[in-house]
């Protein structure tokens, strides 16, 4: 059993290493044992049905609501721009979708495939249309970078790996899938994944270049973020924030990315 035990586990190691991708612009390698196209077939499904639901108002006709779609579909754009310049467009097959949905909470998020929502209730942060960008810059850098593959991947990972060694080789389809639906559209309820701060910190590097590179001054990620603190300190702590690195660190860690991010920037 010890064999069998040690064989397994240098199974696995090798079929880790060898199901790995990397991360644009970071370069940072990523476990990637989930299929992206099964991932955003169930995300498009369950952000239509956030969307359709009683409980979602989604803002239109509105100057805020107009402002959202500009400033996603214009970091899209040069997103898209550039991972066509490094080869890796056929790579990123997104259906982007852009909506602003009335709500208090002090949030945004990015589904795998591009689907961003935006609540009203993080503009009163985010100011200005740079601030705006700063925000869904980040919530972009998820996507791009595959933030919710990895962390599927990973629990994917774990649970073939406890099967496998309790000799209990079967079902591993049905693992995958299940893995897939908790993630996403479980009985009509939206469940985002929590990233890891190693993920958030990332999103914050690749979201400052993505702003800059569709022409948003990268310096005015530091006065959002510092408005994120202030509002942090006085009240509890946003959801947009809930698994997020220190706010001085951050605001530390961005402030030193700036020179980098204004080699993308053009106005």
């Amino acid at each position: 059993m010890r064999n069998f035990t040690k064989y397994v586990a240098m199974g696995l190691l090798g079929v880790t290493i060898a199901s790995c991708s990397t991360v644009p612009l970071s370069g940072r390698k990523q476990l990637s044992l989930v299929s992206d196209d099964q991932i955003q077939d169930q995300a498009a499904t369950a952000y239509k049905e956030f969307l359709n639901s009683p409980n979602t108002k989604v803002v239109t006709g509105t100057s805020d609501a107009a402002l959202v779609k500009k400033v996603g579909n214009r970091i899209a754009a040069a997103v898209n721009q550039y991972l066509s310049s490094q080869g890796l467009a056929n790579q990123y097959n997104f259906n982007w979708e852009f909506n602003l949905v009335q709500s208090s909470d002090v949030n945004a998020w990015c589904m795998p495939g591009g689907k961003v929502a935006v609540y009203t209730g993080i503009l009163p942060f985010t100011a200005n249309e740079d601030g705006l960008a700063t925000v869904m810059g980040h919530e972009i850098a998820h996507a791009i970078a595959r933030h919710s593959m990895e962390q599927m991947s990973n629990q994917y990972a774990m649970q073939v790996g406890a099967q496998v060694l309790g000799v209990a080789t079967s079902g591993k389809s049905s693992i995958f899938q299940g893995v897939v639906n908790n993630a996403y559209g479980i009985g009509g309820q939206l469940a985002l994944l929590k990233y890891s701060r190693g993920n958030e910190s990332e999103a914050d590097q690749l979201g400052l270049m993505f702003m800059a590179m569709a022409g948003y001054n990268p310096q005015h990620a530091v006065s959002f973020w510092e408005r994120m603190a202030s509002a942090k300190a006085a009240s509890s702590t946003p959801e947009f924030l809930s698994t997020h690195p220190s706010d001085a660190r951050r605001i530390n860690d961005i402030q030193k990315l700036i020179p980098q991010a204004m080699q993308y920037y053009k106005k």
